[in-house]
């Protein structure tokens, strides 16, 4: 049986972060990286903004080189799957047979794409948007001048919207919400993503409910509850995902809503780690329990878990943070909008650069920077520190938000 000091399970960013953190931290041990997909580690979020628009091959957006892992003694297993963990005994199977041992386990399992479950949901011709593969098969699939139904209005629905309309394509988004980025954001920011969109023609439903996908051999149309029929020459289904923990399940361990861990990232105080989109973990600005899908969390993690490994442990402690990019909106969130908050906005969103700050009792709890780099920069200290600041005082454009940090934070 083969013994690697660190396995870890998923070639997602927090899968390589950590394998990378661990040698930037001087770990010598020996490490194995198990991905499922047969590409190396790559920028999963540019899938749907310039991988989908083909500005971008996938050499430039692999995280690291093959010379990369090769040199610095990290062992990559593509395009295998875990099947089994057994936490006691510290091993791990494989699905190309091999069976692994281990010092330390690290799960980066992310998570699978959630799929419709009406009549005709496994027709050809409906995509997910969540690997190269899926990407690689819209790309393929584009015609000219085609009809696309995009089910769903969080980020990856709303960022595919804007590629294809790019591309020339005419679009229909499709949100059982009564606005879109409902999830992420407040009204506010909805309203405008929404009228941006509107204006470059995409055609947005929202309290729109899918019952049936019609088609003979190819989604040919999407059926929604109110009876209207939708035309469709693609379909793409962008509506979240559920962490994968079957592994984790299997072995024993706690999960519920993902891998719970400690604030190290430890599973049910075990040899286990789990990090990234599969894991549930203690969050401050949660106010308990959390699951964050984010680069920045996936990274985060990583280095917690690195760290604790290194038998330097520490508790994950990040500021959430978010980006998207929509046409010539780039949008950077931080914080966590988990209960009514009253919205202040700062500048003025005609212009197309503003930012909208939450209070709640006073304190700033998150915040939206649209095309507005600096004011996100102030904006994740005020959100850090919980500052407590007056709506007056965050209008007034004379004083930059950094300087208000700084004024606000000793």
């Amino acid at each position: 049986m083969e013994h690697y000091d660190v396995a870890i399970v998923g070639g997602g960013h927090a899968g390589a972060h950590a394998a990378m953190t661990l040698r930037d931290r001087g770990f010598a041990g020996s490490i194995l990286l198990v991905g499922d997909e047969a590409f190396l580690p790559y920028d999963r979020p540019s899938l749907s903004k310039a991988y989908m628009l083909g500005s971008i091959t996938i050499e430039r957006m692999l995280l690291r080189d093959a010379d990369y892992w090769a040199q610095r003694g990290i062992d990559i297993a593509l395009d295998r799957t875990a099947t089994a963990l057994d936490a006691a005994a510290r091993t791990l199977s494989l699905s190309d047979g091999r069976i692994i041992g281990f010092s330390h386990a690290i799960l980066a399992t992310g998570g699978a794409v959630r799929r419709l479950g009406c009549p005709g949901a496994k027709l050809p011709g409906i995509h997910t948007v969540r690997s190269l593969t899926d990407v690689n098969a819209i790309r393929a699939a584009l015609r000219p001048d085609m009809r696309v139904v995009i089910v769903g209005a969080g980020y990856v629905g709303l960022e595919a919207a804007a590629v294809l309309t790019e591309l020339g394509h005419r679009i229909t988004v499709v949100e059982a919400q009564d606005r879109v980025l409902a999830r992420v954001t407040g009204p506010t920011l909805s309203d405008y993503v929404a009228t941006r969109h509107r204006a470059h023609g995409v055609d947005i439903l929202l309290n729109a409910q899918v019952t049936a996908i019609e088609g003979d051999s190819h989604a040919e149309a999407v059926l929604l509850q109110s009876g209207q029929r939708l035309p469709a020459d693609m379909v793409i289904v962008g509506i979240g995902i559920t962490p994968r923990m079957e592994l984790a399940q299997s072995a024993g361990l706690a999960c519920d809503g993902g891998i719970i861990v400690d604030e190290c990232g430890r599973a049910s105080g075990s040899a286990v780690f789990a990090i990234g989109d599969c894991a549930r973990h203690p969050n401050a600005y949660a106010g308990g329990l959390w699951r964050l899908e984010s680069v920045q969390h996936a990274l985060a993690s990583a280095e917690v878990v690195a760290d604790t490994i290194m038998s330097a442990p520490r508790a994950y402690d990040a500021l959430p943070t978010f980006w998207s990019d929509q046409y010539d909106m780039r949008i950077q969130s931080a914080g966590l909008l988990t209960g009514p908050a009253h919205p202040v906005v700062r500048g003025d969103p005609a212009t197309g650069s503003f930012s909208i700050f939450y209070l709640q009792h006073g304190a700033v709890i998150a915040m939206d920077a649209i095309n507005c780099p600096r004011d996100f920069m102030g904006g994740r200290a005020l959100v850090q520190a919980r500052a407590r600041i007056s709506p007056d005082r965050l209008t007034d454009m004379q004083v930059a938000v950094r300087q208000m940090a700084k004024d606000l934070i000793a």
